[in-house]
């Protein structure tokens, strides 16, 4: 069963970090694909917020460029969201998601964070 299982999310104080994880199986290959975090915040649009490519290229969202960091461990079939100075804005639903021909066509199941004093 191909699938995508995101882990990592929680509560953390303004300011904080979090690491965010995402294990593909069932014939999803993260070091040739490309991948993406997106999130959903509570009564907004889904949004992208980190991408990267088979070659290793990444593309961040504006609102966390210079404090998120997306990368992957190919060994191990994982994608990770490295999130550092959080605010209450970042506080959504995070998924990670596969990109196949510019749109994303495979969807974990989230996992929420949560960023409040």
């Amino acid at each position: 069963q191909v699938q995508l299982v995101e882990s990592g999310g929680g509560l953390v104080q303004p300011g904080g970090s979090l690491r965010l994880s995402c294990v593909g199986s069932g014939g999803i290959f993260i070091s040739i694909s490309e991948m993406a975090w997106y999130r959903q915040a509570p009564g907004k649009e889904r949004e992208l917020v980190a991408s990267i490519q088979g070659n290793g290229w990444r593309k961040y969202g504006e609102s966390v460029e210079g404090r998120f960091t997306i990368s992957r461990d190919n060994a191990r079939n994982t994608l990770y969201l490295e999130m550092s100075r959080l605010s209450p804005e970042d506080t959504a639903v995070y998924y990670c998601a596969r990109i196949f021909k510019n749109r994303p066509d495979i969807f974990g199941q989230g996992t929420e964070v949560t960023v409040s004093s």
